[in-house]
């Protein structure tokens, strides 16, 4: 297998975040997790993934901080997979993604699912993006630039 090209050191903060969740399984997993699996044999299960797949993506994720490893609830000798709190932070980034396959896929009535507010059962409102100060934001009304420079200290 052909090694990717690393973006652990890119400048690019899109760059850098795929090197942590930038494949579709560790996406996948996450997605699982933030749905309450902890265990491989239930990621195996729901996922469909090979062993040896689903073992280097989990080893990838706990390496990178997504997930953690736990003794398990049950006393048992195996051990869990929880999410941490960078790994809970992939949950805006997933339900953007969702909303953009329910806006532009070819065929949005097979999605299967609805996602939900678990307090009224209502549909959850679109992403939005905003200004500091409140205004909803276009593609057109942002722009990147370089970050200044970090101010020295003076002795």
């Amino acid at each position: 297998m052909v090694k990717r090209t690393s973006f652990e050191g890119d400048a690019c903060p899109i760059a850098r975040s795929l090197e942590s969740i930038g494949d579709w399984w560790s996406l996948l997993i996450i997605r699982e997790a933030l749905f309450g699996l902890r265990r491989f044999g239930e990621f195996q299960s729901k996922l469909g993934m090979a062993k040896n797949i689903l073992s280097a993506r989990l080893r990838s994720l706990v390496d990178h901080g997504i997930l953690a490893t736990a003794p398990a609830s049950d006393g048992s000798a195996y051990q869990e997979y929880v999410l941490t709190p960078k790994g809970s932070g992939v949950f805006p980034i997933l339900v953007a993604l969702r909303q953009w396959s329910e806006a532009f896929d070819d065929r949005p009535e097979e999605i299967a699912t609805i996602l939900v507010d678990r307090e009224n059962g209502r549909p959850v409102k679109k992403l939005e993006l905003h200004a500091e100060d409140g205004r909803l934001l276009s593609q057109a009304d942002t722009m990147v630039k370089v970050r200044p420079a970090p101010r020295r200290r003076s002795a």
